[in-house]
């Protein structure tokens, strides 16, 4: 392949009630994520760690919206504008940004940076909505609003740093939901994503279902970004996540429909960038969570097996 990837770290745990997802970003290196990617014959740089303020050295209430609650709101600005900044200068230099979490507040700046200059589309794998704001919410955890703060749903309305220019709610496919609060479900209902639930991969197939994801995060932009949570996998395959949910994906499912996503960009070019969120280091057993995300990663980004 003649992608060249540049591998951005976000050790972000702001957004989440449990420690150790902070550390996610150096597990998926240790299980070998740049020998993955060199096998493949990808170029590859790491651009190291976003910096991401200690929790215990900042009030997380210090600033909040006018209703509801986001914990380290302004943390998580500051973090994700950033990062964001680093996805559109890696896309302005010609390279492919691999994101790794950190919890999935980041998708914020990847999203937003990956839609600063092209119509973008969205696949989003998780067991979550993270349709949530802070009026919704019910804990304030920011990892569970990403969705609707790109996409400018409720409070996130007019907030500049969230919303992602150039993406569209019709361009929005989520994966392999299991696990929706009432006021996220009856929101996701009112909005023009399409969500398939893990029920729609039972019956379908994983195959058809992120086909169909892709018809519809492809339909008319430049191209899409791919945020893979991995607590979209069941807890037995992924055990190192802060918010598991039973009857997840398995670990073929996984990887199929990552190769899905890598046969559509082999034969379009779609892909325009990939996060890998949510490895809690702490919960993992012998790094099999982060070993897996390694796996996944490279499987979205061309590897087969034959």
């Amino acid at each position: 392949m003649n992608r060249q990837v540049q591998i951005i770290g976000v050790p972000m745990d702001l957004g989440a009630d449990r420690r150790g997802v902070d550390m996610g970003s150096s597990t998926i290196r240790y299980a070998g994520l740049a020998d993955e990617l060199d096998a493949l014959g990808i170029d590859v740089t790491d651009a190291g760690d976003l910096p991401v303020p200690r929790a215990e050295e900042r009030d997380p209430e210090a600033e909040q919206p006018a209703e509801g609650e986001a914990k380290f709101l302004r943390e998580t600005a500051d973090v994700c504008t950033r990062l964001a900044d680093e996805v559109a200068d890696t896309l302005e230099a010609g390279h492919f940004p691999l994101v790794l979490g950190g919890d999935h507040s980041i998708a914020i700046g990847t999203v937003t940076g990956a839609a600063r200059d092209a119509d973008l589309g969205v696949i989003w794998f998780d067991a979550h909505g993270d349709f949530n704001t802070p009026k919704t919410s019910p804990s304030g955890n920011v990892h569970g609003m990403p969705l609707a703060a790109v996409l400018g749903i409720g409070d996130f309305a007019d907030t500049e740093w969230a919303n992602a220019p150039n993406l569209r709610e019709e361009n929005v496919a989520m994966v392999g939901l299991r696990s929706l609060d009432d006021a996220e479900r009856e929101a996701i209902r009112e909005s023009d994503v399409t969500a398939y639930t893990m029920s729609d991969i039972d019956e379908r197939g994983v195959t058809p279902v992120v086909e169909d994801a892709l018809d519809v995060a492809t339909d008319g932009t430049d191209g899409i970004h791919v945020s893979l949570d991995m607590d979209w996998l069941d807890p037995k395959v992924a055990p190192g996540v802060g918010t598991p949910v039973r009857g997840g994906v398995n670990y073929r499912e996984a990887h199929t429909a990552l190769e899905t996503v890598a046969e559509r960009d082999e034969a379009d070019g779609v892909l325009r960038s990939l996060e890998v969120v949510e490895v809690n280091a702490i919960l993992d057993e012998h790094n099999e969570t982060a070993e897996l995300a390694t796996e996944l990663a490279a499987s979205g980004l061309g590897k087969r097996i034959l």
